[in-house]
């Protein structure tokens, strides 16, 4: 009891900052987590062609979005909220507003050639128009929690996250065990619960800032992400094409394998984005107070705890899989290892893509982008109908470790451009975080055949960071100590 009330006391004295970075990431990780966790009993109430067919309802609405909501709610949000900070309750409604017209326009646009859609999609109306349900909530969600983080206010975000995350999969299995249509009655199960939560949100949005249509805004919106649609596009592709190619080079069953995969092994962006959103405030506060050089010690440590997390992931993937799904999804071992070694890149390329966005560099962003997407459509094309859908899983990390590259040399760029930024980040240091990490993921292959040789490697390799547990408890104090 004496502890839990010391630990309570330091938590109170805790500046705001430190106290709401806690909370976001925590809250980040039980969003999703939850949902994750709940997948065994989906793969065992679905079989692996209707779990397919629902990963690539979601890999399809990830593409549509892209065109119908902009991706307001991304980089053109973070940066209004920083930069119209004094009349941030018009900017927030003013989004909402041109996020639900456009969301209008293209679902009548839908309506116009529904039939013709539904067939080259493969998916039905109720399924078309959940869709542009799903991604107008989402939209709406993103930008209430965006303004949330920045103003630091935690409690109610944190609540309604976790409520959220505890209805949708609870409802989705009882709403697929009672359905002859599992897929339908899935994605109808999450539509339901995101309109009753999150439509407050939008009214709320709308009540506080008076304004549906702003015109100032909603040009400065339009300006700065219409030529990041490549971005995201790319970006999505990078993410999603797999699955789209594997279930039309090789079938629904593999898709639905390598899904199972691919989303045990993006458990890790999940703290991606717990440490990205808890850092993006505070790197773009330091970029816009010339104190860059704070920025390259909570990076290394970042990057450090994202490599860690990832062989964890790896080294127990075996496991992973028998609990998450049932034999006939076993196979995925062999996929989790280089997808999650991606999100170790995805992670990377974002604390220098952070530069891009703040100077506004959108053609540098749509280039990098559309490179690592073209690439990885150019290299599915060649391996999958070779290797089969274990190939993706590699060309994926290939495509990310050109992406965070090519991020790199843009970043550098803009330092050379910009020179009170100076030097962010060394170089070999990035290097030597990634050289280890790679190896120590790549032997974890060579031991999944044999449970003694792949336990031993894993006590060896704990009983290594056990010994440098000092040097990295005392950087992680700087994050610790991360200010606004």
């Amino acid at each position: 009891m004496f502890v839990v009330s010391s630990m309570k006391e330091k938590y109170k004295e805790l500046p705001v900052q430190v106290k709401a970075s806690v909370c976001f990431f925590v809250c980040s990780f039980l969003q999703k987590g939850i949902a994750t966790l709940t997948t065994p009993i989906f793969t065992r109430l679905m079989s692996t062609t209707e779990y397919g067919q629902y990963s690539i309802f979601n890999s399809w609405m990830d593409i549509i979005a892209i065109f119908v909501t902009l991706r307001l709610s991304y980089g053109v949000y973070s940066q209004g909220l920083v930069k119209f900070e004094n009349d941030r309750n018009k900017f927030c409604s003013s989004m909402q507003g041109l996020n639900v017209f456009l969301c209008c326009i293209w679902l009548i646009i839908y309506m116009l050639w529904h039939n013709k859609l539904n067939r080259l999609l493969g998916f039905n109306s109720i399924q078309m128009i959940s869709m542009f349900v799903l991604m107008w909530t989402t939209a709406v969600f993103d930008f209430w929690s965006a303004e949330q983080r920045v103003r630091y206010k935690y409690k109610l975000l944190v609540c309604v996250s976790i409520m959220v995350s505890i209805i949708k999969p609870v409802l989705g299995i009882i709403a697929v065990k009672m359905s002859n249509d599992k897929v339908t009655a899935r994605i109808l199960s999450v539509v339901f619960v995101e309109v009753i939560f999150y439509t407050g949100l939008f009214i709320k949005h709308l009540y506080k800032g008076k304004f549906f249509f702003s015109k100032e805004y909603w040009k400065y919106a339009m300006i700065f992400n219409l030529p990041l649609i490549p971005h995201y596009l790319s970006q999505t592709l990078l993410n999603s094409a797999d699955r789209i190619m594997i279930s039309q080079m090789v079938g629904e069953d593999s898709a639905g394998i390598y899904s199972l995969a691919y989303s045990l092994a993006l458990l890790m962006t999940l703290i991606n984005n717990a440490l990205s959103n808890t850092m993006n405030p505070w790197i773009y506060k330091k970029i816009k107070d010339e104190r860059t050089d704070d920025i390259h010690s909570v990076a290394y440590v970042a990057l450090i705890i994202i490599a860690i997390c990832n062989i964890l992931l790896i080294a127990f993937a075996p496991e992973a899989v028998k609990l998450f799904a049932p034999k006939s999804y076993y196979n995925a071992i062999w996929v989790i290892p280089p997808v999650a070694m991606s999100t170790y890149f995805m992670f990377m390329y974002d604390l220098f893509a952070k530069f891009e966005f703040y100077y506004e560099q959108t053609v540098k962003i749509m280039l990098a982008s559309a490179t690592g997407a073209t690439l990885n459509i150019i290299l599915n094309s060649i391996f999958i109908p070779i290797f089969g859908y274990y190939a993706a899983g590699y060309t994926t990390l290939v495509c990310f470790i050109v992406y965070a590259l090519l991020h790199y040399i843009f970043m550098w760029q803009i330092c050379q451009s910009h020179k009170q930024l100076g030097k962010i980040y060394d170089l070999k240091i990035l290097l030597k975080i990634t050289c280890v990490f790679l190896a120590i993921s790549f032997l974890y292959l060579f031991t999944y055949k044999s449970n003694t040789l792949r336990y031993g490697y894993t006590i060896l390799l704990m009983i290594i960071i056990f010994k440098k547990r000092r040097a990295f408890f005392s950087y992680l104090k700087i994050i610790l100590n991360m200010k606004k």
